[in-house]
């Protein structure tokens, strides 16, 4: 007992103080007055996003931002994407869609897409976006000066994430919560390791160049979590890498209601933990269970310092990713219960080959 205790407190203060750092460290995108003009080459993979790619192109048009084009891959789509697509792109000059097929066998589909999108780009800078997020004015300048500023071989932003359900309010914000209590991102830039390292796929910016010479998804053509795999082979090969929260100037609304937050994390999660089970195993048991046991002593004083490291790690985790603090307090125990439930569905996914995304077995 008092093994695992001691073992729950560790476990709590080590995340408390990864927490601090990233809410001290305040690894966010910055608006900047400096103008750029470097050519952006946009480039959107799409599969079965009507409800999502014409607002993200509305999004796209009203940047401040001038020298850009846009491509958007339609990967096959089922539904309306295509069509949609086609119509805006009729009266929009520097738009353009592309009618794909399904991909190679030795592929995934989205790294096939954004392969084939690289080799249409005629871009300084190569942006990826995700059909679901949406861009306010001064994103792109923002992001172009990071690069030259920092000398970026890969910038990947994590959007703020729009919650419209209180399914979705009791599932997205673990997305922030394991991230920013886990990895310090500063340590991403500052460590050449590629051993620290992690990115999104709902946002990645490449130095065009840089990525003309390494073609970065044909290197990740078969894998799940592609992102993390770019970012570490972008700093192996010796290139800056650099994650940061968006800082409200992207957003995203990742999924739509409960069920479809509950069966695209546990597509996503023992990925992230490397397929490692035991290792989410251990993580699950100290995250979950771990309190339990600390609330069974009913020792007042470890309870008091365990809800209140518990508590100050959501507030400033809230409060870094741009989510209401308080309902993240008052839903803690249901996202935990929540993240039991997506370990359980990720594990059991990968043991019986279940992976499928938007149609598509992986």
């Amino acid at each position: 007992m008092i093994a695992v205790i001691s073992v729950t407190l560790f476990f709590l203060v080590l995340r408390f103080s990864v927490t601090v750092f990233n809410f001290i460290s305040n690894p966010k995108l910055t608006r900047v007055s400096r103008v750029y003009t470097d050519k952006v080459s946009i480039l959107i993979p799409a599969r079965n996003e009507q409800d999502n790619i014409i607002p993200l192109l509305e999004s796209i048009q009203q940047q401040k931002y001038q020298n850009y084009e846009v491509i958007i891959y339609d990967d096959n789509s089922s539904d309306d994407t295509y069509t949609l697509c086609s119509a805006f792109v009729a009266t929009h000059p520097r738009f353009t869609v592309i009618k794909g097929g399904d991909p190679p066998d030795e592929w995934m589909g989205k790294s096939y897409a954004c392969s084939q999108l690289a080799g249409h780009a005629t871009g300084q800078y190569f942006l990826f976006l995700d059909a679901n997020v949406r861009l306010t004015d001064d994103f792109i300048n923002s992001a172009v000066h990071r690069m030259h500023i920092y000398e970026l071989g890969l910038l990947s932003l994590f959007p703020n994430q729009v919650m419209q359900t209180i399914g979705e309010k009791a599932t997205v914000p673990l997305l922030h919560f394991m991230l920013l209590n886990l990895l310090p991102l500063r340590l991403i830039y500052l460590v050449k390791s590629n051993l620290i390292a992690v990115a999104s796929g709902q946002c990645m910016l490449f130095d065009a160049a840089i990525y003309r010479q390494n073609l970065w998804h044909n290197r990740v053509k078969n894998g799940t979590l592609a992102e993390t795999q770019i970012m570490k082979q972008v700093k192996a090969a010796g290139h800056n890498g650099e994650v940061l929260l968006a800082n409200g100037m992207l957003d995203s609304r990742m999924y739509w209601g409960y069920t479809d937050a509950i069966t695209g994390f546990s597509e996503n999660l023992l990925p992230a933990f490397n397929y490692g089970i035991p290792a989410l195993f251990i993580y699950i048991l100290l995250l979950a269970a771990g309190p339990m046991v600390i609330l069974m002593t009913l020792n007042l004083n470890l309870i008091f310092f365990m809800v209140g490291l518990i508590m100050l790690t959501r507030v400033m985790t809230s409060l870094s990713a741009g989510q209401n603090a308080g309902e993240n307090l008052i839903l803690h125990p249901l996202q935990i219960v929540n993240l039991v439930i997506i370990a359980f569905l990720s594990v059991q996914k990968h043991l019986t080959g279940n992976l499928i995304w938007k149609g598509r077995r992986i």
